[in-house]
């Protein structure tokens, strides 16, 4: 499935480049640096909230600050494709759960575990002032989530994510220190949704918990860039 992913955002990097293609060869400004290459310091902020089966209750992800390594392609001066590639480790629980059908509290915390998650996000992007030395963009795109290393904690036996698209909006500015190097600050909103079945078989014989997940993180970031 991994492999699927990346091929598939290979296919839509170079599908928009030739949709652009044409456009380049008219314009007579081509000694642009097409290539841009960043790393940066994000924040991984979740905007969650859930339905979860049979216990109720909401969750509750913890916000995970990570180093995170992203590179863009310009296929003119203005329009750009950003490819970024980092992952996070977030702890996870319930809240206000009520577990008293197995000798627990009506309103509890239920102890998730954590989860890696790796969300590859390929956004198309604007920017709007090329030549000058602070370079605004905006940009949208698509979001593949994989999640991994599932850890299940002390409550539950056992809890499985399901992989999944998202979609994502991105607002940024870089800000020119030479001709090669570059401040970025970088504001992503991801819109993703995961189902969740947790394996509490340890607490009553057969007992599976379904939660619908609506995680939907903030990604901010800040860092440095260079062009080549």
């Amino acid at each position: 499935m991994k492999k699927i992913v990346f091929a598939l955002m290979a296919i839509g990097l170079f599908s928009t480049n030739s949709i652009f293609a044409q456009d380049d060869t008219n314009d007579t400004s081509n000694d642009f640096k097409r290539w841009q290459v960043r790393l940066r310091g994000i924040a991984v902020v979740p905007d969650e909230s859930a339905t979860v089966g049979i216990i109720g209750g909401d969750a509750d992800i913890s916000t995970t600050f990570v180093p995170e390594l992203d590179f863009t392609y310009f296929f003119t001066k203005n329009i750009a494709a950003e490819l970024i590639l980092a992952t996070t480790k977030h702890d996870v629980k319930t809240t206000g759960s009520d577990i008293s059908a197995v000798g627990g509290p009506t309103s509890t915390d239920v102890d998730l575990g954590s989860v890696y998650l790796l969300p590859p996000t390929l956004t198309l992007q604007y920017h709007f002032l090329p030549d000058e030395k602070f370079r605004p963009y905006a940009g949208a795109g698509v979001n593949y989530t994989i999640f991994y290393s599932e850890d299940e904690g002390n409550t539950v036996r056992g809890i499985e994510y399901d992989d999944t698209f998202g979609f994502a909006l991105q607002a940024g500015l870089d800000v020119e220190i030479n001709d090669k190097f570059f401040i970025n600050i970088d504001v992503k909103k991801l819109f993703l949704s995961t189902d969740v079945t947790v394996d509490a078989s340890n607490l009553a014989e057969g007992l599976s918990i379904p939660a619908e997940v609506d995680i939907n993180p903030w990604i901010i970031g800040f860092g440095i860039g260079m062009r080549f």
